[in-house]
This record gives structure tokens, sequence and C-alpha cells, in this order.
């Protein structure tokens, strides 16, 4: 009963738009996750190197 409720209600047109965003972005992760890596590697270096001199 709920369930045909819950398909009849455009509200559910919101919850396909963030799946569909969510699947987007992971998508793009994984294809540049050698190159996030590696920048938030040399983002965190320069903070390790930076606060040893405060």
């Amino acid at each position: 009963m709920h369930l045909k409720a819950f398909l009849r209600e455009e509200d559910g047109v919101g919850v396909v738009e963030v799946i569909l965003i969510l699947v987007v972005l992971i998508s793009l992760v994984v294809i540049f996750k050698k190159q996030l890596t590696s920048l938030v590697t040399d983002i965190l270096q320069k903070i390790t190197s930076q606060s040893k001199g405060i």
C-alpha cells in the first residue's frame, strides 16, 4: 500500500536524481582515482612539512 503511494509521488523523482548524481560522482572518483590519490598525498605532505616549521 505504501509502495504504490510512494511510486505515485513526484518526490520520487528527486530520489532518482540524487542516485544519478551519486553514480556520476562515484564513476568520476573511480576514473580519476590515481590523480586524486596523488593530489591528496601532496597536500598532506605540504601540511606536514609546514606544520613542523610552526
